[in-house]
């Protein structure tokens, strides 16, 4: 098969950014122009809205960029200090299921934080991983997980927070629960790694448990670089705003 991808994104990228790259990158996996990619990015400050029904009344408060897109699942903050991975993948023969897809990326993150000496859990009727509370409360989400796929390619991918401010998830009742039940790794670890450490680590974890063989890392200054470099075309058109 063709050689598999990490794309990294310096600095901060803006949602519609992004997402164009990923449609970019999507239409490219299934015309096989590529490997399946691993994208990171680090959102300026956005909220996005999944397709669950009613998803629209999570959002408590007027907040700058909100946009509807394709992924399962409610309101999600994104921004700078949290760490965004976009598995391009082709899911194929045996793969070739989007419940055991969801248990990959959950599980792959349930081994990275395990690990690093913490406790992660799955939620049954919610996707992402959870942490043990400090007080010993119920546990709160550090991972969101959403996901879109067309033609057995997927696209959306995890949000793991790692040192984002939390005055961004104000604006937002994450996935439909009570606030306060979003957490990040700079409250269970000290030292915290970095963003950067946390997506080395993540996308070794993901290319074991979705078994791609050996990826190359590349590294590019913004969304426009990494098409170049690729030869891919960006969908004109940014992702509808609500």
């Amino acid at each position: 098969g063709m050689i598999a991808n990490v794309f990294h994104i310096d600095g901060h990228t803006p949602y519609a950014d992004g997402h164009r790259l990923q449609r970019a990158l999507l239409n490219a996996r299934i015309q096989d122009q590529i490997g399946d990619t691993l994208l990171c990015v680090e959102h300026t400050p956005t909220i996005t809205i999944g397709r669950a029904r009613g998803a629209e009344r999570s959002l408590l408060s007027d907040a700058e960029d909100v946009y509807r897109i394709e992924r399962g699942g409610d309101a999600t903050w994104h921004g700078p200090g949290q760490l965004t991975v976009y598995p391009i993948v082709r899911l194929e023969g045996v793969h070739a299921d989007l419940h055991a897809y969801l248990a990959d990326l959950e599980q792959a993150v349930i081994r990275l934080l395990t690990d690093a000496g913490l406790e992660p859990t799955r939620d049954d009727r919610n996707t992402g991983v959870w942490l043990p509370s400090p007080d010993g409360t119920l546990p709160r989400k550090v991972c969101s997980i959403g996901i879109a796929c067309r033609k057995w390619v997927t696209w959306h991918g995890i949000a793991l927070n790692i040192r984002p401010k939390l005055a961004g998830f104000q604006h937002i009742q994450p996935c439909g629960m009570a606030q306060g039940v979003i957490t990040r790794l700079c409250d269970h670890l000290d030292p915290c790694p970095t963003v950067e450490v946390w997506r080395d680590r993540l996308c070794a974890a993901l290319a074991e448990q979705l078994r791609l063989k050996e990826p190359a890392t590349r590294h590019f200054q913004n969304v426009a670089a990494c098409c170049d470099q690729n030869k891919l075309t960006l969908p004109p058109d940014p992702p509808p705003r609500l």
